[in-house]
């Protein structure tokens, strides 16, 4: 903050602040209020950007609160406990409906009402957030703290009044676009989501090869038969604990499967003989499922080994079959268990024990599968490739676009803390007179108790 923009004032957060008020630490339900229930704010409320209500729990009925306590609209908020990276939050109150108060990690900031947005706003900057960080204490970085005497100690830029108000109000603007623009990406990935498994039920009910089977004069009829039919082999994998690091095989981690995806990348190592090698080594065109797992959506979930893969082995929570390929190709076995038709019969056959989720070989050679004659088979896997490739070149090019969205709230921050957003006037009140001002307000003000909102009974 050494070259401050013409008229502006580094100063302390502290000389801003009129009084910071708390709330409560009760056992509450863990859910939101409803209807006229009563609620404490979550820090999870203000960390995002946004004041979130829904994140709340609801307060006992018989609790008593100060009236003081309560969240209002306007109300400038901040997250005193968080990971290092959330620690000392901002957020101002937009609206709210729920009947919330304060908690005794969301703290509420008082300060002169047309300082508010500035300070809300410098808050997010990169160089008051590191200068939060390190205020911060704590030893774990997963919850840190900053105590109310830090906090008034956080050094910050302060701007001519008017000038505050123009940068405020060209940020509300602009953040407000940039926030729009998130939110429709956001909805993207749900929607190739969809795009993915409408290709994945078309492929697997005859729609998606409708018109090669006209101009190929195909007569022969799908049948519908378990995957036990078409397999040659079915291997539950290794049990010995791997290491983190070599020597050994390459042994894949049971995330490294996921639906039509293998991670060649996530794996560990073991140490086996050569006859072991070669006995549960990955070859092209393997088919890898999952046995458990914590999560009913990655149980029983299908990926082929799509290249030559020497020297991995895999582990005994997923299991490799390999198929007979007069029958049917791997990759069109891969492609029907991504089907939501097919994943339907998987979940009914998943069971759960001690906090694992599983599913049995045997369940997995039942499982039902739509069959058509091998030559349209190997036309599903080229149409459905080329149309996952096209999701795949959106995915990438979404992932750009969120990437570069993510980066314009923090630039934008930072041209307006350099006094570039917005032109400046030279007839604004410096920034020093108007600290000279609000220092001379708080020394006239009444010397009075700091305010924090309790419960009777729980001084």
């Amino acid at each position: 903050m050494s070259r401050l923009p013409s008229g502006w004032a580094e100063t302390q957060l502290g000389s801003l602040i009129e009084r910071v008020e708390a709330g409560l630490n009760v056992k509450c339900e863990e859910r939101p209020p409803r209807g006229t229930e009563r609620g404490l704010v979550k820090i999870s409320a203000v960390t995002w950007g946004r004041f979130n209500e829904e994140q709340s729990k609801t307060l006992p009925v018989d609790m008593a609160v100060s009236a003081n306590a309560q969240i209002q609209t306007g109300d400038l908020l901040f997250s005193r406990a968080n990971t290092i990276e959330l620690v000392g939050a901002t957020v101002l109150v937009e609206e709210i409906e729920k009947c919330l108060y304060l908690s005794d990690k969301v703290l509420r900031l008082v300060v002169p009402a047309e300082t508010k947005r500035w300070i809300n706003y410098a808050m997010k900057t990169a160089v008051v957030r590191k200068a939060i960080q390190d205020a911060s204490s704590g030893n774990q970085l997963s919850m840190r703290n900053i105590s109310q005497e830090k906090l008034r100690q956080i050094p910050i830029p302060l701007a001519p009044l008017p000038e505050q108000k123009r940068i405020a109000d060209k940020l509300d603007s602009v953040l407000a676009r940039v926030d729009a623009c998130r939110d429709r990406l956001d909805r993207l990935p749900a929607l190739l989501k969809r795009f993915r498994q409408s290709i994945l039920a078309a492929a697997t009910s005859g729609r998606l090869t409708e018109d090669w089977r006209v101009n190929n004069s195909c007569t022969r009829q799908w049948t519908e038969e378990p995957l036990g039919a078409f397999i040659l082999e079915m291997r539950n994998g290794l049990s010995p604990k791997p290491s983190e690091q070599p020597p050994g095989a390459k042994i894949l981690r049971i995330s490294a499967v996921r639906p039509g995806k293998l991670d060649f990348d996530d794996h560990r190592y073991l140490v086996v003989d050569s006859a072991t090698l070669n006995q549960y080594q990955l070859k092209q065109d393997d088919l890898l499922f999952t046995r458990y797992n914590g999560s009913l959506d990655f149980v029983g979930v299908c990926a082929i080994v799509p290249e030559p893969s020497e020297g991995f082995v895999y582990p005994d929570k997923l299991i490799r079959v390999r198929v007979n390929r007069q029958k049917v190709t791997p990759k069109y076995v891969e492609i029907a268990f991504g089907s939501q038709s097919v994943r339907n019969q998987v979940e009914d056959f998943i069971k759960s024990s001690a906090g694992q989720k599983g599913i049995s070989g045997g369940d997995l050679k039942t499982t039902r599968i739509p069959i058509p004659p091998l030559p349209e088979q190997t036309e599903i896997v080229r149409r459905v490739e080329i149309l996952f490739a096209f999701a795949d070149r959106l995915e990438a090019r979404l992932a750009t676009a969120r990437r570069q969205v993510g980066q314009l709230t923090p630039a934008l921050l930072a041209k307006a803390f350099r006094g570039e957003l917005v032109p400046q006037d030279p007839a604004d009140e410096p920034a020093a007179e108007l600290l000279m001002r609000l220092a001379a307000q708080h020394a006239a003000a009444p010397v009075g108790k700091r305010t924090r909102a309790r419960a009777p009974g729980n001084r």
